[in-house]
């Protein structure tokens, strides 16, 4: 089934270009969730209203809340932070008291890269990520660019 192209309004009106401007997680001690954003991540404190903080990860917004019903879900999203070395950020952050699950693995061969994962804790239970795209030196970007090293 192939479908019709879209009309400019239409094309407006979807997502395909848009960017992502802010992700909530839902956390149980928005103090305690401040602090581990803040204090152990690194993330730049934005601002704080009743029941809500807010923290600037590269121009999304990061919104931390607590739960708007007794007994709502938590941890159903899983944010992907990604560093240039992810072996580095993984020593730094597990130096901070960091609850990792492993350590950064290999988990993906693409054509020009290596991608790399390593799952963590945050201090509500929450899984998050970090993860790297490791360029091969003998390869060049989609640009032309020389390769990150």
């Amino acid at each position: 089934m192939t479908s019709a192209p879209l009309t400019p309004a239409a094309a407006a009106a979807d997502l395909s270009s848009a960017r992502v401007g802010q992700i909530a997680v839902t956390v149980r001690d928005l103090d305690g969730a401040i602090a581990f954003y803040r204090d152990t991540l690194g993330l730049p404190f934005l601002f704080q209203v009743p029941r809500m903080a807010f923290f600037d990860c590269g121009g999304v917004r990061l919104l931390l809340g607590l739960a708007e019903k007794p007994g709502e879900a938590h941890g159903s999203s899983i944010i992907y932070y990604k560093v240039g070395d992810i072996h580095a950020a993984h020593e730094t952050l597990a130096g901070r008291g960091v609850r990792f699950e492993g350590k950064p693995h290999h988990v993906a061969k693409m054509p020009d890269h290596d991608l790399w994962l390593a799952f963590l804790r945050d201090a509500d239970d929450n899984v998050l990520a970090l993860m790297s795209e490791v360029r091969d030196p003998d390869t060049r970007s989609a640009s032309g660019a020389a390769p990150a090293g």
